[in-house]
């Protein structure tokens, strides 16, 4: 009796356990990485989009400061990457981060446009598992010659600055 009692407990807590993870969210976390060869600090016009760069999704412990998820990713042909990350990382701060940049003359990373906080969670009121992530940049090595004008245009200065 004992034995059957065990077993039809193992059973239900295993069938719980199955249940409970196939409830359990998966977020697409959507974004874009690009290179700012105007040293703008946005995108622009003249701005190249990064086939190949690695971007990871990384959660901090709120409490801990410990990292409990990273997830890597690569952009496709138009600077896009999409990373799924699964579970509820409510207790978490999330982070989508610049990694590496197959560009010898782009792959400075700039603090500030390094990383784009998401949030993974259910608890949020947003009603689908889609997060966008801003856009995020490395830097090119100088600036290209068409910058200088273009960004005189932008703010207004014309040519006589």
């Amino acid at each position: 009796m004992a034995k059957i009692v065990f077993i039809v407990a193992l059973c239900l807590f295993s069938s719980i356990a199955l249940v409970a993870s196939a409830n359990s969210p998966v977020f697409s976390v959507v974004g874009r990485v690009y290179c700012d060869n105007c040293h703008a600090g946005f995108e622009t016009n003249i701005t190249e989009y990064i086939t190949g760069a690695t971007i990871k999704v990384e959660c901090t412990h709120f409490a801990t400061g410990n990292i409990e998820h990273t997830s890597y990713g690569v952009t496709d042909s138009t600077g896009n990457y999409k990373i799924e990350v699964a579970d509820d990382h409510e207790e978490e701060i999330c982070e989508v981060v610049l990694v590496e940049s197959p560009l010898e003359n782009c792959n400075k990373i700039n603090d500030g446009r390094d990383r784009a906080q998401v949030v993974l969670s259910t608890n949020t009121g947003m009603s689908n598992n889609a997060r966008f992530a801003n856009s995020l940049a490395f830097l090119k090595d100088e600036p290209l010659p068409m910058c200088e004008k273009f960004l005189r245009d932008y703010y207004g200065m014309g040519e006589e600055a």
